[in-house]
C-alpha cells in the first residue's frame, strides 16, 4: 500500500547534514519527496511510497545523522498522489 507523511522535524536538525542524510535513505528505501530547511530551524519533509518504507523514514527522523538533535517530530498522514519521481533536496 502506498502512503504519504508531511513531516516537521525540530532541534538541531540544520548544519548537522539531515536534508543529505534523509535522501540517502530516501533513495535506499525508494521514497520520493523533498526535504528542505526552514527560518524556524526546522527541517520538512514529504515522502511518498510504500508504507512500510514512508515508517522507515519517519523513525530515520526521529533520530537524525550523527550530530544532530531530534526533539519533536511532527507528521501528518496524506493521502498519496504519486506526484513525484525521485527525492529532492529543496532550497
Amino acid at each position: 500500500m502506498k502512503s504519504r507523511a508531511h513531516v516537521f522535524v525540530s532541534g538541531r536538525v540544520q548544519g548537522v547534514f539531515f536534508r543529505s542524510e534523509i535522501a540517502y535513505e530516501a533513495r535506499k528505501h525508494r521514497v520520493n519527496g523533498w526535504a528542505r530547511n526552514l527560518p524556524d530551524g526546522r527541517v520538512e519533509a514529504v515522502f511518498e511510497g510504500e508504507s512500510g518504507s514512508v515508517e522507515k523514514l519517519i523513525e530515520f527522523c526521529k533520530r537524525g545523522p550523527p550530530g544532530a538533535e531530534v526533539t519533536t517530530v511532527n507528521f501528518t498522514m496524506e493521502p498519496f498522489s504519486g506526484e513525484f519521481r525521485e527525492f529532492e533536496i529543496a532550497y
